[in-house]
């Protein structure tokens, strides 16, 4: 590709950063928690309708993704439904049969306890090279760096020879069917993706983790507690399957490694799989033995298990519970899967788009990066496991994701826009160079 082109894209993403900061200060102005992500995707409408792409708009439909193996129904679908949550697609189309890339990224972002944030979540705060605010890393900080790249390449004197398609969906949080998923159903396949997850550029995220939901009911038998040798105690009963799954987790932890995901985060050296046992209910009155115990737990793990490898010793677990139990034995628990059911990602790192995004990410950040990933369930991964679309992740550095204070850092958010801008003019080309 031209250098005179590359320059003028590096030029253009640098001297607009401060409209990549206004782009992302509307869209952390429009809370788009799981499930009402509607006001945040007018705000993607109205910027990418200023730009003259054609826009589609719409509204997933549960019915037609219900077959496709990698579908579930995501816990904000089951509250909300898919009305009045779009998803958006904006396409700069391609003058001639070059090859076609999606840069994606998803609006939704998780929920806050304002009590806890000393800026405020809902408002793009700019302090040094930071930016603060709910989603200002994960993800509106990719999203607003996509926007800024495609409106780059559109300002250049020259015609791409293959369509530029941003995308802005939603149900990542809950996993994505509603979002990335519908987009490639509804005819979004490209020749490659970029998704601007913060994964630290110049890092290139290759992998994302398998998740999954379950629950486990155990029963035990009510009684007043002055009376409690009448009863049994359902919380001790399920206590015991806790201490099973902590012995599984920690068993898991000991053999599983997954090089990427240590490059991402050192300290999850001995610790690429987790367990976690999120909720534990029980009981309604001090007074009365429990009748009844419910655990909701997510078990996550990088690629080199499938989902059924990894559902036979969660279920393993529990039964070992109930055959040690005189009670369980005879009243077993219920386990139950739900929610989050995906398989993890692993992207191959030779594939000549996954070089070229890292090449391009090393010489923006003049530092070379890590293949990094594998801790988190992605959209990533319905590229590549069920459309076999090269779909690395290039996102900004930052900190405090899904915590109080989130930021994402500046620099890295203009970095991210240069990087997927110069990526996509490189990979569709131009009618001129062909």
């Amino acid at each position: 590709m031209g250098a005179t082109a590359r320059r003028e894209v590096r030029t253009y993403v640098e001297e607009h950063r401060d409209r990549l900061l206004s782009v992302l200060a509307d869209l952390v102005e429009e809370p788009s928690v799981s499930g009402h992500e509607g006001d945040a995707q007018e705000v993607v409408v109205d910027h990418v309708e200023s730009l003259g792409l054609d826009v589609d708009v719409w509204e997933p439909d549960a019915d037609r993704l219900a077959d496709h193996p990698g579908y579930f129904e995501t816990s904000t679908y089951e509250e909300h439904g898919f009305e009045g949550r779009p998803n958006v697609a904006a396409t700069l189309p391609g003058a001639g049969d070059g090859p076609s890339i999606v840069l994606g990224g998803h609006v939704d972002v998780v929920s806050v306890n304002e009590a806890s944030w000393s800026h405020d979540p809902w408002r793009a705060t700019v302090e040094g090279n930071r930016v603060y605010g709910r989603g200002a890393c994960d993800m509106k900080g990719g999203l607003a760096a996509n926007l800024l790249a495609v409106e780059a390449l559109a300002a250049l004197d020259v015609e791409l020879a293959g369509d530029v398609v941003v995308e802005s969906t939603i149900d990542e949080e809950a996993g994505g069917t509603g979002g990335a998923l519908s987009a490639l159903e509804r005819g979004y396949v490209p020749d490659a993706a970029i998704i601007t997850e913060p994964y630290g550029v110049p890092n290139v995220g290759v992998a994302s983790a398998g998740a999954m939901y379950f629950e486990v009911t155990v029963p035990g038998r009510a009684a007043h507690a002055a009376h409690g040798f009448q009863g049994v105690n359902a919380v001790n009963e399920a206590t015991e399957v806790v201490r099973a799954l902590d012995e599984l987790d920690r068993e898991r932890k000991a053999r599983v490694s997954f090089e990427p995901a240590v490059n991402q985060y050192p300290e999850a050296e001995g610790a690429v799989t987790n367990l976690n046992v999120g909720v534990f209910e029980s009981g309604d009155w001090p007074s009365t033995v429990p009748d009844e115990a419910t655990l909701r737990c997510r078990i996550g793990w990088p690629p080199g298990e499938t989902r059924e490898e990894v559902r036979a010793e969660v279920e393993a677990a529990v039964e070992s519970v109930a055959e040690a139990d005189d009670w369980l034995a005879e009243h077993p628990p219920e386990l139950r899967w739900f929610g989050w059911n995906s398989n993890p990602h692993y992207l191959d790192t030779d594939h000549e788009f996954v070089q070229l995004t890292a090449r391009n990410a090393e010489e923006v950040c003049g530092r070379p990066g890590e293949w990094t990933g594998g801790l988190a369930g992605l959209d990533e991964r319905f590229y590549v496991n069920y459309y076999d679309v090269p779909c690395p992740s290039v996102g900004p550095r930052g900190g405090n994701v899904h915590g109080a204070d989130e930021y994402a850092e500046v620099d890295s958010l203009v970095e991210v826009a240069t990087v997927v801008a110069l990526t996509a003019l490189d990979w569709c080309g131009t009618v001129a160079d062909a």
